[in-house]
């Protein structure tokens, strides 16, 4: 058989392949042969398939195995990357680090929702613009200008801590989930107007508003305020005579009635969970709720598969898969390719290709004093952070992994944790958590409208197999001792003036990458540092990642 004829044969096949239909199916059941999605019966909705596209600003990185950890001989560097084969399930990923007109976008949102309400919530959205202060030198300007100056709106924000990149993550998931209720025309899209800077209501229309909201006598919570309004405002809602006595400006004192909190909260403050599991939580339904067995709407459920599961930080070890992108070559039958010291291919900090020689493939130091090279021909020219698209991207299509900033990933921080971990999917810092509940079985609401959540202290699985007990030990005292008393030195456990004991715990998390204030040596991927999950730092942001649900995404057609 020759190898025209081979060609034609193999290609019959796939063919034939392609044309065969799966036998299982959701229409009728696979066990009982009775239909599904039948008003007669039960009505079971049999769904099966991947509902969710690639989220909107993510790529899909294909899992697959790799090795993890130091690739090279440092002599002064830290021994806690152990090299490990692994495998991390497909997952997606965004493809430039989060930038500070995204991060404004939550800041206005949680201003707009909350902001007359308590403004503690949006005190703790903001960056932190003091971690450009240096005391000998003059950053006054990024100070004032980093996070929201239009020239830095597509530069990653900074100045976040991992606590508050977390709960950029859980806004970024109800507000993705929301949307998809809405073009699904599940819910109908809220009425923002209502709860706007100028947005008030009489005194009528407050006792309208309790009336239609007698179930709920959180909700007679409303306050009385003073405002001052154009008066042809104030006529229109209903105030005249003397209330309405404009003065030179053409305005008006009249007493409006703000919307209670508790209303705002329940309404606009849309949270997954809380629509997923609380029964008193229904959004106004739209034209395309879904119907029960009896005919009546219900609440879309996960077995729906319209909600995204979730963004989140990537792992430790997704982090690094994704940065150093292994990708199988023609000519290894499959193997991962290797050799990479940094995202790109080679051990070289400039493209090495005839189409761009010569040009940075990373922001980053080159050696002291140097940040952007010499004036005329610069090196990556930018002093500070670039923006989010700036440079090449790897061969996963993600850019910036190494240089430009750090980013925060999911990981507890242990020296030990490589040596330890499991062969798929590892990842040091599970919390295994349930939802509160009062009394009455109703969901406890944080203050943004999240359901709060609670766990077992046998549940906390951030010291599993660590390994070394000091680890664990909080030494975060004074050097000075004096003025402690007797029972504070007595919580003492060791001695508080070594400034060699470790300050690992629970709250330590990793970061990695470089960034534009480190040397070369930190562009390595598997390179790791550590800081508490509360602190911040001009030289940290981070990046969303997703769990895949179902097939991989790199499964071949």
């Amino acid at each position: 058989m020759n190898t025209k004829t081979k060609i034609v044969l193999l290609g019959l096949v796939v063919v034939l392949s392609a044309c065969q239909s799966r036998e299982l199916t959701t229409q009728t059941s696979f066990l009982t042969g009775w239909k599904n999605f039948d008003s007669k019966t039960i009505n079971f909705e049999a769904h099966a398939g991947n509902f969710t596209n690639v989220p909107v600003g993510m790529l899909e990185i294909p899992g697959g195995s790799f090795t993890i950890g130091q690739m090279d001989e440092f002599i002064t560097a830290p021994r806690n990357s152990e090299r490990r084969t692994l495998t991390v399930s497909s997952f997606y990923m965004d493809k430039y680090e989060v930038t500070n007109l995204g991060w404004r976008e939550y800041v206005e949102w949680t201003s707009f929702v909350f902001g007359r309400y308590n403004q503690d919530i949006v005190k703790a959205t903001l960056p932190d613009s003091s971690v450009w202060r240096e005391e000998m030198a003059y950053n006054e300007p990024y100070v004032a200008n980093y996070f929201r100056h239009p020239a830095y709106s597509f530069y990653p924000v900074v100045g976040v801590s991992w606590d508050q990149a977390m709960a950029f993550c859980q806004w970024r998931t109800d507000r993705v989930n929301e949307k998809k209720l809405v073009d699904s025309k599940i819910i109908e899209q809220l009425p923002y107007d209502k709860i706007g800077p100028d947005s008030y209501m009489t005194e009528e229309q407050i006792d309208n508003f309790l009336k239609n909201n007698a179930a709920h006598p959180e909700y007679a919570k409303y306050e009385k305020e003073a405002v001052q309004i154009p008066a042809y405002m104030a006529k229109r809602y209903g105030y005249e005579g003397a209330e309405v006595a404009a003065d030179n400006a053409g305005t008006a004192m009249v007493t409006m009635y703000q919307l209670p909190y508790e209303w705002v909260r329940d309404q606009f403050a849309f949270n997954t969970e809380k629509y997923l599991n609380s029964d008193t939580y229904n959004p106004t339904k739209g034209k395309g709720a879904r119907k029960d067995a009896y005919g009546q709407d219900r609440k879309v459920n996960s077995t729906d598969g319209i909600f995204v599961i979730g963004y989140r930080l990537p792992t430790e070890a997704e982090w690094e898969y994704a940065a150093f992108a292994p990708m199988a070559e023609d000519d290894n039958y499959g193997s991962p390719s290797n050799g990479k010291i940094y995202p790109w291919s080679g051990a070289h900090p400039r493209d090495l290709s005839k189409k761009s020689k010569g040009k940075m493939m990373a922001n980053f130091v080159r050696g002291r004093g140097d940040l952007m090279g010499i004036a005329g021909a610069p090196n990556d020219g930018y002093v500070i952070t670039a923006p989010v698209d700036a440079f090449a991207a790897n061969d996963f299509g993600l850019y910036n992994m190494s240089g430009n900033v750090n980013e925060w990933v999911l990981d507890v921080y242990r020296e030990t944790s490589f040596s330890v971990m499991t062969e798929y999917n590892p990842y040091r810092g599970n919390v295994y958590s349930v939802l509160q509940q009062d009394a009455d079985g109703n969901p406890i609401l944080t203050a943004t409208g999240c359901m709060a959540i609670t766990f077992d202290s046998k549940d906390d699985k951030r010291n599993f197999k660590d390994g070394d007990i000091t680890s664990r030990i909080d030494t975060d005292y004074p050097l000075d001792t004096v003025g402690l008393t007797e029972e504070q030195m007595a919580e003492v456990k060791i001695d508080p003036t070594d400034i060699l004991a470790p300050h690992i715990t629970n709250t330590t998390r990793v970061y990695k990458g470089g960034s534009w204030n480190d040397r070369i040596y930190w562009l390595n991927p598997t390179t790791r540092r550590y800081l508490d999950q509360s602190k911040s730092s001009n030289t940290i942001g981070f990046r969303c990642a997703m769990s895949v649900l179902g097939d991989d995404v790199h499964k071949q057609n």
